[in-house]
């Protein structure tokens, strides 16, 4: 292999990987669709369908990092697809801060910062919560398992 085709084989393999986020993100992004027509709401309300999304994905997102990243060994393309991919495009920080505007213009100033501080501090325990969930349940598997991997 001569070094001109370096750049050909990585940019190669960056479609593959381009290709696998773009189908997880659809897959991801009809989830939350599907999720927001079970719960819609109106501005004003108590954006329960974004929280619960961004929460959820959030834990998931925790989950499948210590599984994509600590307990197995995967396909190079699995942890782009699922994560990056289906809860990327499930996830979306992006309209929970538009709901806190809504929430604000509403004159509901209160449940704005409620929600943003909420969101945020929820986020970032159900990540944990997820992660610390795997970690354990994997440290079982291996126990339960004694045969060498």
């Amino acid at each position: 292999m001569t070094t001109h085709d370096q750049p050909t084989r990585g940019r190669q393999r960056s479609w593959d990987v381009l290709a696998a986020v773009a189908a997880g993100g659809v897959l991801g992004a009809e989830a939350r669709y599907g999720l927001s027509l079970v719960l819609p709401q109106s501005t004003g309300q108590w954006p329960w369908a974004t929280w619960l999304v961004n929460v959820s994905g959030c834990f998931l997102i925790g989950v499948l990092m210590v599984v994509v990243t600590e307990l197995t060994s995967p396909h190079r393309l699995l942890r782009p697809f699922l994560v990056v991919g289906v809860l990327g495009g499930y996830t979306t920080f992006a309209t929970a801060m538009v709901d806190v505007q809504q929430l604000a213009l509403a004159g509901r100033a209160g449940a704005a910062l409620g929600y943003l501080l909420g969101t945020l501090a929820a986020a970032v325990l159900a990540t944990y919560a997820g992660a610390t969930l795997a970690r354990a349940l994997g440290r079982r598997g291996r126990v339960a398992d004694p045969e060498p991997r």
